[in-house]
């Protein structure tokens, strides 16, 4: 059987993830690009997925969440990284936008060879993900934004100290007890130093 030539350049637009910064309305000590966020936010997510199952009885597909969250910012390669006050500034913005992504995720699953791109379908397209799962994706990236301005804070950049005020009470109204488990169980040592850590074991 022949075999047959497939050209796709989906994986070309997901490398042009690391050039899309996050945070651009404000001065970043460290500078954050999606690709790397969408790793932490994946880590972040596996690590709900599994304490909501073995914590909490719950009897969700971690790899699946893990794997669903990696994707979660791929519209962004097209739409860029508009910032939240500007995509929540208004009803008709926040809609639009939506709008915006919805036809990004749709371009992007079209640049798919066309035998794998229903697999791909319930990774990119948010109304495809299971809601339990997009809960825990949505929780997992206001955690990594969390640590983001936390970070930031620690290196004296008081530009991130409303958004850090405003990411810990949102987490902190969360009812997802993996969440809270979370919170109190990782994230108090992001913020050691090297040193720090070290001392920890």
């Amino acid at each position: 059987m022949e075999k047959k030539t497939v050209s796709s350049s989906f994986y070309a637009y997901l490398t042009r993830l690391r050039w899309i910064k996050r945070w651009g309305l404000k001065r970043n000590a460290h500078e954050e690009n999606v690709m790397e966020h969408s790793w932490e936010v994946s880590v972040i997510a596996h690590a709900l997925a599994l304490i909501k199952n073995r914590y909490f009885n719950g009897t969700v597909d971690a790899n699946a969440v893990a794997t669903a969250a990696l994707y979660h910012d791929i519209t962004e390669v097209i739409t860029g990284d508009l910032p939240t006050p500007i995509k929540y500034h208004s009803e008709e913005i926040r809609n639009a936008y939506k709008e915006i992504e919805k036809q990004a995720e749709i371009e992007l699953l079209n640049l798919l060879p066309s035998a794998i791109r229903a697999d791909f379908e319930g990774l990119i397209c948010h109304d495809k993900i299971p809601e339990e799962h997009l809960q825990i994706i949505k929780s997992a990236d206001k955690i990594s934004a969390y640590l983001k301005c936390q970070a930031e804070l620690k290196a004296g950049n008081l530009e991130f100290e409303v958004a850090a005020t405003q990411l810990a009470l949102k987490i902190a109204e969360s009812k997802q007890e993996e969440v809270i488990f979370f919170m109190q169980a990782f994230a108090p040592s992001c913020g050691l130093t090297l040193d720090g850590l070290m001392k920890t074991y």
